[in-house]
Formats: structure tokens, sequence, C-alpha cells
């Protein structure tokens, strides 16, 4: 049986709001990335901190702007019920099912991953994370956390609230514990002392490369407003959620990447990454119970996205568009949940883990169409804010300068600056490296093709609907 309304129950409060921006924020990106940042950055500390620090702003600069968004619209999710309300019900559509196909399973589906990899880890640090066994644990993880927020959405909630209570142990002892010790040992003390030093050698060029790393580790926070129908008092708690969540990542990710010093020199850190500073300081069953924490993290951080991602279909299903509106609109009676969306939403998380896999094989299977997921999807989405941003200041300028222009202008102008990074970073800097030897690489066209491709597609089912 179905719920012959259609709606959603207010079900989640303002801790749950806050620790679904902490949560989805913060989960494999802060581990992995910090290795990338400094291996983009070539070892300086300055210029990592300065890209973590660059991306937060940007991250909390769009946070502010939804957040005003939030205290006046709330429908199903957030970020499409914006969209509709700046710019139009077509634009709402394209919204919706760019989310649905492209970037909630995209950034689900690398989770998965990322998950699994952390798991073999823990039993053997040599694990082979492109092995058939490695996608075989991601596809369970991602089957597993669809069925917990699919079968019931109140234990999803409460597990995302224990998983960012967890994940944060790990980097708390870090920013501690690292901290004092890198400054006993004179690590911390010498990467900031290298780093000076090579200022003047150093290209700046390499902190967009690392800006486009810490994306990734910054992005999620647009998936609270997801949960917007079903939150207590949305246009209070979300807005709040929004804005504190954000600051307190933005000081988090910082001090937890000058933390790392404390355990490894940078060298180190840029072969090995994070685990062996956890180990190097607590040792190796320290350090292997600071690591279940990560997995912890990591799975808490997917289950945030797959709560996102079964819902994405119902958002656009409920505002009857998109292949069989009255399907996937449909609410269960008993979990109160979209199932048919969530299964729709899954189908999409698997196609994405599927290419994510052989896109990262050591032989990619499908050669110049073989690009990141993991970072890419956010350079659309960033665009995809312009025009909203632009048509709320059309709307509204009027009636506060500062909140309704001078904040949404900031906004357009950090997206316009995410999408020269990641152009950058995965465009002319790729190009310009297999130019060198002879070869062609321009990731971040090929992505765009496949971005037109599955919004035509889109187009198409909009069309035919309306019809």
């Amino acid at each position: 049986m179905n719920n012959q309304n259609n709606q959603l129950e207010k079900r989640y409060g303002l801790f749950t709001a806050i620790c679904m921006v902490v949560g989805i924020v913060i989960g494999s990106g802060v581990f992995f990335k910090a290795q990338d940042i400094l291996n983009y950055t070539n070892g300086n500390m300055l210029f990592g901190i300065l890209a973590w620090l660059i991306g937060g702003v940007v991250m909390v600069i769009c946070a502010f702007n939804f957040a005003k968004f939030a205290t006046k619209y709330s429908k199903v999710n957030g970020v499409v019920d914006y969209a509709e309300a700046a710019v139009g019900e077509k634009y709402a559509y394209l919204m919706g099912w760019f989310v649905s196909t492209i970037y909630y399973p995209a950034m689900t589906s690398v989770l998965a991953w990322v998950s699994a990899r952390y798991t073999l880890v823990l039993f053997d640090a040599n694990a082979d994370i492109t092995s058939g066994l490695c996608m075989a644990l991601g596809a369970f993880y991602l089957v597993a956390i669809y069925a917990i927020n699919v079968l019931s959405p109140k234990i999803a909630g409460k597990l995302q609230v224990s998983a960012t209570v967890i994940k944060l142990i790990p980097l708390a002892i870090m920013i501690v514990v690292g901290t004092i010790v890198g400054l006993v040992n004179g690590n911390t003390t010498e990467a900031f002392v290298q780093s000076v030093k090579s200022m003047g050698d150093g290209d700046f060029m390499s902190v967009f490369a690392g800006v486009a790393a810490a994306a990734f580790a910054y992005e999620g926070w647009i998936i609270a407003t997801s949960v917007n129908a079903e939150l207590k008092d949305s246009k209070k708690n979300l807005p709040i959620a929004l804005v504190a969540g954000t600051i307190l990542i933005v000081v988090v990710y910082i001090l937890y990447f000058i933390g790392l010093t404390g355990g490894a020199s940078v060298e180190v850190l840029m072969t090995q990454g994070a685990t062996t500073a956890f180990k190097n300081i607590f040792g190796n069953i320290g350090g292997t119970i600071l690591n279940v924490f990560i997995v912890v993290s990591c799975l808490g951080t997917l289950n945030g996205l797959m709560l996102a991602s079964v819902r994405a279909p119902y958002s656009i299903a409920v505002r009857n568009h998109g292949p069989k509106p009255e399907t996937f609109a449909e609410v269960d009676n008993k979990t109160n949940m979209p199932s048919n969306s969530g299964v729709l939403g899954l189908l999409f998380c698997a196609c994405w883990f599927f290419y994510f896999y052989a896109a990262n094989l050591t032989a990619p299977i499908f050669g110049l169409f073989s690009f990141d997921s993991s970072e890419l999807p956010i350079i659309t989405i960033y665009g995809m804010y312009i025009p909203i941003f632009i048509m709320f200041i059309a709307k509204e300028g009027k009636k506060d300068v500062f909140k309704n222009i001078v904040m949404p202008v900031l906004g357009i102008i950090a997206c316009a600056f995410m999408m020269f990074v990641a152009v950058y970073a995965h465009g002319i800097k790729p190009y310009l490296a297999a130019a060198a030897e002879g070869k062609f690489a321009f990731p971040v066209l090929f992505y765009l093709i496949v971005y037109v491709v599955i919004m035509g597609i889109g187009l198409v089912c909009y069309k035919k609907k309306s019809k």
C-alpha cells in the first residue's frame, strides 16, 4: 500500500540536520584528499592550507546563500525547491534530474568504494584497492546502506548522528595529539619552515589543483537540504545547520591537516597518506583502532549520500515530471519512504559505481572517457548554482542589499572560480602533461560530453511528460 497523499513525515530535528551537514561532508575526503593536496602543492604546507581555506570559504559563501533560501522556501528537496522558486519549473526539473542521475549517485558510488578500500587496508596495508574483492565489498556496502535507508529511515537518521560523533574522534585526536607531538619532535615546525623557504620557487597555480581536490572533501553540505520536507521547523533549523556546520568543517579540516605533520614528514604523507601518521603516533594497535573509526566515518558519509540518492527521483516525480512520475512519487505507508524512487536511485548509484571502478583500472575501460567522477560532477553543480543566484538577486535584491545582492554576487564569483579551478586541474594540467609525452588528455571535456548527453535525455523525458 502507498500513501495517497505522497507526503513525507517530519521526523528530523536541528541536531540531526547539523549532523547531516557535518556527517556528510566529513568522511573519506579529509583522509585521502589531504594526501592529494600535498602532492598537488609539492609538499608545501602553506599552499595546502591555502587550498583548504579557499575551498572552505567557497563552501561557506554558498551555504550562507542557501541558508537564506531555506528561510523562504521549503517543499520537497532543498536545492530543487530553490531552483524552482528562483528560476522556474523547468530549471528545477533539470536540477532535480542532474542530482538524481549524476551528482548524488556519482558521489555515493565513490564513497562505497572508499569505504571498501579502507576496510581492506585494515586487514592488509598492501591490499589491492582495485581488486574484485574491493569492488564486491563496495557493492555490498552500497546495497546494505540502501536497505537501511529505505526500510527504516529513522534508523538511518540515528546512524547519521552516531557516525558523525564517531568520525570526529580520530580527527579530534589527531588535531590535539598530532599537533603537540609535531611541536615536540619538530616535524610541524620543519614542515612550515620548508614551506616558507620554498615559497619563492613554488608554483602558486598548484594551489588551484589543491582546491579542486579540497572541493570533493568539502562537498556534500547541499545534500542536507534534500530532507527539508522531513525536517521539523525547517525554515529555522536548516539555515542554522548549514552555516554552523560548514564553518565547523573548515576549522576541523585545517587543524587536522596541520596535526598530520606530527605523525610523519611531509614527504612520507605524500607517498603513504594519513594512515602512516596515525600508526607512527599511536602504534600499530592504536593506529588500527583509529582506522576503524575512519571506516565508520566513510560509512556515515555513504549513509548520508544514499539518504539523498533514494529521495532524488521523488523530488522530480512529485512535481509530475520525469519518467513515470506517478510511480516514483509513491510513498510507502509502512516506512513513509518513496520506495520506488529509492530503487531507481540505487540503480543510478550502481551504474556510477561500475564506472568509477572501470575508470580507475590500470588500463581504464572507457579510454578517453575515463574521468574523475569524485570531483568533476562538482563543477557542474557549482555552475548550476549561478542562475539561481542571479535570479534571486533579480527577484529579492531590493529587500536586503547585503543578504540578497552582496552575498549572492560573492556566490556567483565563488562558483565561477570553482569551475575555473576544475578546468585547470582536470583539463589544462593533464593536457599539458600528456602533450609532453605526445599524447592527448582533457578529462573535463569528456565529462562534459557525458553530462550533456544525460541532461539531454532528461530534457526528452520532460518534454514527453509536458505533452
